[in-house]
């Protein structure tokens, strides 16, 4: 096993990332970058704006039932029977379950197509697959191979035309396209990361996300073992990848997620071994990442894994989940996105918080907690970021991903 945050595929070739996280144990800064070249109106116009609301202002509106999805890990001990189906109350938070998907091995990871009509999982098992689900009726749609092992993350393209996956233990990104019906189709193509060199404690590439940029016409893939942000242009009528550029962390910092600055000339990365977060500067005419200086997750110098970001649709908050220290840090979001202040740490109430999601109207901050098995709700206040706990965390076996509707 390496020293780095997650480990290397065993002698026999097994595959013991999911194992590895579940067993695990477990002051105000500020950093600016310049801002890019302000983006021309054509780019401005590639991409419609997200359909998320804008953090709630006055009155709350009547409750609501609305579906929840989530992901678990079935091949270990106490793990889900598949992707688990619930509804939550809008305005409480509260949770209820109304049963599972059968038939998906290890959907580790959730997305949802922008006509909200289809779902999809990873298939997070030494030989790779993505997933479709019908929303109508929960009707597996099929399976496609991803080319690689464990992938650990999946996103749709909006236009709805591609599904984007990554590799975590071949260290390799795949495209597949996405049919009329929401049903996948052959991969259109498969890229391993080689170069660079796997940094510190790795003994590879190990690819963690793989995301659209704001333009529409890059897409990124953040790899935790070459400690490496790579730019692809994504041809967007064969669904073919070219590189065009790379980002690279400092040694052993070991990037996990980026998410994008409501504005599309910032993001934020959290590096998962080092235990710090990177302001990041966007350029949407060529794809290109230029990386800041690392900074606090606030948890002090303990082991921390920080995990996922989530930043406000109106660009004026951003939340960090830290696993090791089973927290969420809140930031406020300076200078049109240049500069994170960071503000306070909550407890998550749960055990290794592996993902967060916002509710579509951001009312609603979900934590999936990993080693608990529960999904913590918070209420967000839209005026100053703030998290209040929304009852007793809901208990959800392996929880990795919430994905609320």
């Amino acid at each position: 096993m390496s020293s780095g945050a997650e480990p290397e595929r065993g002698a026999g070739g097994g595959w013991s990332r999911r194992r590895f996280v579940g067993a695990l144990t477990g002051a105000v800064a500020a950093t600016a970058l310049p801002a890019p070249a302000a983006p021309r109106a054509e780019d401005a116009r590639a991409v419609p704006a997200p359909a998320v609301g804008s953090p709630p202002t006055g009155r709350s509106p009547a409750p609501t039932a609305r579906r929840l999805f989530l992901g678990t890990y079935t091949s270990v001990d106490g793990g889900g029977k598949g992707i688990g189906l619930a509804t939550y109350d809008s305005a409480t938070g509260a949770i209820t379950s109304t049963g599972t998907v059968t038939g998906v091995a290890d959907p580790s990871y959730l997305a949802v197509h922008p006509d909200g009509h289809t779902l999809y999982a990873v298939d997070e098992q030494p030989e790779g697959r993505v997933t479709a689900v019908r929303l109508a009726g929960d009707k597996v749609l099929g399976s496609r191979s991803t080319g690689g092992s464990g992938p650990c993350h999946l996103s749709v393209h909006p236009s709805g035309r591609w599904l984007l996956s990554a590799n975590y233990g071949s260290g390799s990104v795949a495209v597949h396209p996405i049919d009329t019906s929401g049903a996948l189709g052959e991969r259109t193509d498969l890229v391993t990361h080689t170069r660079p060199a796997p940094g510190p404690g790795q003994r590879g590439p190990h690819a963690h996300q793989f995301l659209t940029g704001p333009d529409g016409s890059h897409v990124l893939a953040v790899d935790l073992g070459t400690d490496t942000v790579y730019s692809y242009r994504l041809d967007q009528s064969a669904g073919t990848l070219a590189e065009v550029s790379q980002a690279h962390t400092r040694p052993g910092a070991g990037p996990r997620h980026l998410t994008f600055h409501p504005g599309g000339r910032f993001a934020y990365l959290a590096n998962e071994v080092d235990n710090t977060v990177v302001v990041c500067g966007y350029d949407r005419t060529s794809g290109r990442l230029t990386l800041g200086d690392a900074q606090s997750t606030g948890t002090g110098t303990r082991t921390n894994y920080p995990a996922q970001f989530l930043v406000t649709s109106d660009g004026a908050y951003a939340f960090l989940a830290n696993r090791g220290a089973n927290s969420l840090t809140r930031y406020a979001v300076e200078a049109d996105g240049a500069r994170l202040k960071l503000l306070d740490t909550v407890p998550v109430h749960g055990d290794f918080p592996r993902q967060i999601a916002f509710s579509p109207d951001e009312r609603l901050l979900f934590a999936a907690n990993q080693r608990s098995g529960t999904v913590s709700v918070f209420h967000v206040d839209g005026a100053s970021g703030g998290l209040r706990l929304a009852g007793k965390p809901f208990a959800s076996p392996v929880a990795v991903c919430a994905l609320p509707l």
